[in-house]
């Protein structure tokens, strides 16, 4: 029992990614911690995007670092989404081989009128399925069918397998922000050590895929 518990602290020692995505539209650098305490230090030029980060970073208690330089005098565009490409291509390299992980999470997160549910599965198999309503096109400066467009990036990235579903709501910027909350804490639940793994990839074919690999 010592042994299995010492090499599932073994596993988990350095559960961190680092991307440095560079391009003609965009600049943009990520530090993703995943066993952090829910620090968040996030300039992206897009205020909207950093407070939804900071969503991330607070209740899936991951520390993040995210630093993007893009072309927002066009639009917003390009820097939502390679912002989330980095995020996802950061989380693929924390989770490496997804070993002694609890795989699956989900979570139901109200504000206010709000109420959105998210499942998930960090299965190595890239899927979105969203059906948010948001009312208006814009929070503040933010085109709200950005949304969809960050998350179509981080689950490509990463190879999760994400469900979201509004269940509720008629305020956009609730909306939003209640499915970042649900998105941060079902990561959680699913990256989190499940300690009766003792190490063991969680699967009975004894392998998940890995974004990004050949």
């Amino acid at each position: 029992m010592i042994k299995a518990v010492n090499d599932v602290i073994g596993v988990f020692d350095m559960r961190c990614g680092t991307v440095h995505r560079v391009t003609g539209e965009t600049d943009v650098k990520v530090r993703l911690d995943l066993d952090g305490s829910g620090q968040c230090l996030a300039s992206t030029g897009v205020p909207f995007l950093n407070h939804m980060l900071h969503q991330i970073s607070s209740h899936g208690l991951i520390d993040l670092e995210i630093n993007a330089v893009g072309d927002t005098h066009i639009d917003d565009h390009h820097t939502n989404e390679d912002v989330g490409i980095a995020v996802g291509q950061a989380l693929s390299q924390a989770l490496g081989d997804r070993r002694g992980i609890h795989r699956f999470g989900h979570f139901v997160a109200p504000l206010d009128e709000a109420l959105v549910q998210v499942a998930l599965d960090c299965s190595g198999r890239p899927h979105l399925s969203y059906s948010l309503e948001i009312p208006s096109q814009k929070i503040g400066n933010y085109d709200t069918e950005l949304v969809k467009e960050f998350f179509v990036a981080v689950v490509n990235n990463s190879g999760l397998t994400l469900h979201i579903r509004q269940l509720d709501g008629v305020n956009s910027h609730h909306i939003v922000e209640a499915c970042f909350k649900a998105f941060a804490r079902a990561l959680r639940m699913a990256t989190e050590v499940d300690p009766r793994r003792a190490g063991a990839i969680p699967s009975s074919k004894g392998v998940l895929e890995q974004a990004g690999a050949n």
